[in-house]
Order: structure tokens, then sequence, then C-alpha cells
């Protein structure tokens, strides 16, 4: 684990009245001024809680989608206010805007122990390329930085790694500090058997959390379109699949080190195939090698749901991170919700990331049968690939 600074590091005997900074991940579904999915802001609440009891004024930031730099209603995050303040049970109070007098006006009228939510980071273009004036205004409105937004860690933004550097007394949240446990145990020693679940599109995505995994693990399962890589490597012909054919070596260096390794190797016994994804009047299972021409493979067929389901039942730590196919359209999304199924009946310590794959397991109704979902998708993949995070690097003890 990255020695970082966490609150215990903070002394909150000392945080009565102290404008703290803290940058969560509130990049939440809005629909019709309400949020759809309030999970992140759960998963939040411990850290926030903390620092209210600690009579702190806590200044939330967060971005919300991707609104380039400019203000656009449509990803305010007025109504993550509204539904914050129904779950702690009190009025959120919110700023028009995370920097400026709009802001300061919002921190000076805060109450120890009070909760206030600044304006979406993203209205402000210097937010995504670390702009040093953004930072130290953002800085400016507080004397202690939290960072609980794992999500964003591998992002060098202002909010995350520019305001770290400006504010010395700094910290990360609980959430922040569960998501570097709990994954880097799984770089540690793992309880074996350790099998990896990983889908999606492309090899590209996820080659480098593959090949640090790899040595670790038992068994490697590969499903989603990068699994219609490997099986192209092998020789298959998937016909209007898609296949990233500048991987095909790549996906061979793997298959060869895991055979040398002794890892056992999960590809698809039988792919679900259709003519057309949008309209589709042929739908069919078959084997890899009887793709029929023009048809492209859009999910796993039940042989290897069975599969995957017989290597979970003997494993005692378990990763999955990517869909299994077209998981956003039905009936395309069996198999991954085939897979969570499977994943919540393993016995083991059990590990789910990435936006697609939490949202089979909640729709497979088997979330609360989950060891831990992680709340970062493509911070969760540089941490285990064994890349630095920006976000965490900003947070380490420096004696």
């Amino acid at each position: 684990m990255t020695d970082i600074l966490t609150l215990d590091d903070l002394d909150l005997d000392n945080l009565e009245g102290v404008p703290t900074l803290v940058r969560v991940d509130f990049n939440v579904p809005l629909a019709g001024g309400r949020v759809m999915d309030d999970t992140r802001l759960r998963a939040a609440l411990p850290t926030i809680r903390e620092l209210k009891a600690a009579g702190a004024r806590v200044l939330l930031m967060s971005h919300s989608g991707r609104p380039k730099g400019q203000v656009d209603p449509e990803f305010s995050l007025r109504p993550v206010a509204a539904a914050l303040g129904e779950l702690l049970e009190e009025e959120v109070a919110f700023a028009e805007d995370c920097v400026g007098q709009l802001a300061r006006d919002q921190v000076a009228l805060l109450e120890p122990g009070r909760v206030c939510l600044l304006e979406n980071l993203r209205f402000h273009p210097g937010e995504t390329t670390n702009d040093p004036e953004l930072a130290t205004r953002l800085a400016e409105l507080g004397q202690v930085y939290v960072n609980d937004a794992f999500g964003t860690a591998h992002r060098a933004h202002a909010s995350v790694v520019g305001v770290a550097e400006r504010i010395e007394r700094k910290a990360a949240g609980r959430l922040m500090v569960d998501e570097v446990v709990t994954l880097g145990s799984l770089l540690g020693e793992p309880e074996r058997p350790f099998t990896a679940i990983v889908g999606g599109a492309k090899i590209g995505d996820k080659l480098a959390t593959i090949s640090n995994l790899l040595d670790r693990l038992d068994v490697l399962v590969l499903g989603g379109g990068m699994a219609n890589t490997f099986l192209a490597s092998l020789g298959y012909d998937l016909a209007d699949s898609l296949v990233e054919y500048d991987r095909l070596d790549v996906a061979r260096d793997i298959l060869h080190r895991a055979q040398a390794a002794d890892i056992r190797v999960l590809l698809p016994a039988d792919l679900v195939v259709t003519d057309d994804l949008d309209n589709p009047q042929a739908i069919e299972t078959v084997s890899p090698g009887k793709v029929p021409e023009g048809a492209k493979a859009v999910d796993i067929g039940k042989i290897a749901r069975l599969a995957i389901g017989e290597a979970l039942a003997g494993s005692k730590t378990v990763l999955w991170n990517g869909p299994m196919g077209v998981f956003e359209i039905p009936p395309f999304d069996a198999g991954t919700v085939a897979v969570a199924e499977a994943v919540a009946k393993c016995d083991g310590f059990t590990v789910v990331g990435g936006g697609e794959t939490v949202a089979a397991v909640r729709r497979a109704g088997v979330a609360d049968r989950i060891s831990h979902i992680s709340t970062g998708g493509g911070a969760s993949l540089e941490f285990l690939a064994g890349k630095p995070l920006p976000g965490l690097v900003a947070l380490e003890k420096t004696s």
C-alpha cells in the first residue's frame, strides 16, 4: 500500500471551525433535476460525517459530466446538494461557483459542522489542465484538504493535485483509504486460487493491468470484445466481430506467458452472435469457429457461463472488471448478468470495478453479496497495473 496521509494524521481534535476542502466524486447520473443513483454520495458519507463531527466547515468539490470548461446547467451540482442533504438529514448549502466571491460568501456563512457543496469544477477549463491559477483560487478557500475521490485519483487535475500541493495539512478520506487497502491486497498475497475476470471492448484499455496481475493469478477469464481478439490470435475467424487485429501478437504473448506460468485461461467456448445490433433479425449461439459470415459476437454463450461459474466456485479471491458482451443492449446482457450472479455465489473475497460491471451486479440484484465494489473504473485499472496515481502521490507522507 502507498504510504499516504489519512484522517488519522489530521489531528481531528483541532478541526473545529476550520474550512476543509474535500474532493469527492459526485459525478452521478442526473435526470429532470434529480439524482438517479446516489451510490457515490453514500460512499462519501463516512468521511463527511467524521469531519462534521470534528466541527470542520466542510466544503465539498466535485466534477459532473464533461461540460468542456463552460457553464452548462445540465451539469450543475445543485440537485446533488439536495440529495446529499436528504442523506445527511440536514440542509447542504450550495455555492453557485467553486471559486470567486460566490464561493467565498458561502464559506463565510458556513457554521462549524455544516456542509457546503461547490458548483461543478469542470465549469472551469483549468480543472482538467491543472491550471495553477485555478488550483490557487481553490486552495484559498480552505486550510485543510481531504481527497476522498478515488475515481479521479488517476487524473492530474487542479482539484486532485494542484490543491494538494498548496495546502500543507492534507489527507486521504476513508473511502480513498479503503480502496487503496483493498486493491492493494490483490497486488500483495491474495488468498489462492485467485481468479481475474477481464472483459470489455478492447485489450489496450486493460493490457497493463492484465500484465501486472498475470503472475499472481491461477485463472484468467476473458470475455467481451477483447476475448474476440484472443480467439482471433488463435486462428479463429470471428467474421464481423470486434477484433483488434493490431493486437494479435500482444494477445498471443499473454497466452504464452499464462501457459508458461501454468495459469488456466478461460476463453468463451461459445458465443452469442447477431447480424445487426440495432435491429437484430438473427440471434444464435455458435462455437468460436462457426461465426456466420456477416455476423458479430455480442455475448458469451451458456457453455462459457457454466465454465466461468465452475471456476469461480473454487476461487478464494476474485477480481472482475468489464462486461462479457454488449451489456447495454438486452438481450446481449445475459452473459454479464450470469457472471454477476456467479461472482455473488463465490464464497471467496470478491472485488468488482468498472461502471458497466458495477451496473451488472446491481441489475442482477447481488451488489450486497460482493465483498468490495470499487468506485473507480480507470483509477482501479491503473492502480492494479502498478502505475502511480497522481492523487495518491500528492498525499504521500514525506517522512
